[in-house]
């Protein structure tokens, strides 16, 4: 008790109490649910253990397919963390997520050729939703304010840089930055390094 107190402060530690019971009878089993919380369509959400969030989280299941957003095991979301799904997204084991972090499956309208294209004298909220399901594999590492676009695939051990837009599938076992975010290093395991990537201007794969 000393210890939560000198780490968090008299108040801190009763919000971070009341949290616990919280977490504890609404939210298992999850390790830590800060409020506030926001969550809609819970039944088509699954976490697994050890599942922890910072405050003002935010989930948005939009659509009617089951297990539409799926969080593995010992991730961590800090605050302000928004995802919505109306496909899906799924969350591998061990992934930390940095706060202000928005990962999204949809989009209001479509703005490339790959289907007949949005009009911009239609208002955004009638435009037909589009989707493409995200995957974020097991131990990747996610920077404050990043966002993360629909159809994406981001690869084991993966770290994405603090601000970056990412567009495209990321390779495992690499740093990507930027907007849109691009290839900068990636991980040699005979020399136990990060290697930059000379050609700067190759995009995430």
């Amino acid at each position: 008790m000393r210890h939560l107190l000198k780490r968090y402060g008299f108040f801190g530690s009763i919000r971070l109490a009341s949290a616990l019971v919280v977490t504890k009878i609404f939210y298992k089993p999850a390790r830590l649910i800060r409020l506030p919380f926001y969550i809609r369509g819970r039944s088509a959400v699954k976490w697994g253990k050890h599942f922890t969030t910072g405050v003002g989280v935010r989930i948005d299941a939009l659509g009617t397919k089951p297990h539409q957003i799926v969080i593995g095991n010992r991730v961590q979301l800090n605050d302000y963390v928004h995802i919505g799904a109306v496909d899906q997204v799924v969350i591998g084991n061990d992934v930390l997520i940095a706060s202000k972090v928005f990962i999204t499956d949809h989009n209001h309208g479509c703005y490339s050729n790959e289907h007949i294209e949005s009009s911009p004298s239609e208002n955004p909220t009638d435009r037909e939703l589009y989707s493409a399901p995200v995957i974020i594999e097991d131990k990747v590492w996610i920077g404050e304010s990043v966002s993360i676009m629909p159809g994406v695939t981001i690869g084991q051990g993966a770290v994405i840089g603090a601000g970056s837009v990412v567009t495209k599938d990321v390779d495992k076992n690499t740093i990507v930055v930027g907007s849109p975010a691009r290839i900068v290093k990636k991980y040699c395991f005979n020399t136990k390094r990060w290697i930059k990537v000379r050609n700067q201007d190759e995009s995430t794969k």
